[in-house]
């Protein structure tokens, strides 16, 4: 039986953590900067400063807004993303050279559509899948395997 949501109520955060073979410093710079995100994530014009605005380059969907909200290096960056959504990187060095990263999407709400009109309910799915890959490409790029 499918549970059905109420318009409004909170749907879960998507979250992914991958285990990269590489110092924090490393992952961080993959993270939290524009080259580093363009590299397995969405070309972008970032810059590693609270507060400030950019944009990520989402293809068809066009230019999307952002605005960093969190910036605590190298462990944790969070950014407003579009009109509804927060993205955020938590790291930690589990041993030198081994850094854990979890990916946290949060943002999602029954009812609630997105910038461009799709339900968040169907959008999340989406997303939740294709984070999994792109969590994958980051670890690829940073270990310099892509």
């Amino acid at each position: 039986m499918t549970e059905t949501k109420t318009p409004g109520q909170p749907l879960p955060d998507i979250r992914k953590t991958v285990e990269i073979q590489a110092p924090i410093a490393k992952v961080w710079n993959a993270v939290a900067t524009s080259e580093g995100l363009a590299a397995w994530f969405m070309p972008n014009d970032f810059e590693p400063v609270a507060g400030s605005t950019f944009h990520l380059n989402a293809g068809p969907f066009g230019h999307s807004p952002c605005r960093v909200t969190e910036l605590e290096p190298p462990r944790r960056l969070s950014f407003a993303w579009g009109k509804d959504w927060t993205l955020t990187f938590e790291l930690e060095e589990i041993e030198e050279g081994k850094t854990v990263v979890t990916l946290i999407h949060s943002g999602w709400s029954a009812g609630q559509v997105t910038e461009f009109g799709q339900p968040h309910e169907d959008v999340r799915g989406n997303m939740d899948q294709g984070w999994t890959g792109l969590v994958q490409k980051l670890a690829r790029t940073v270990e310099g395997r892509e």
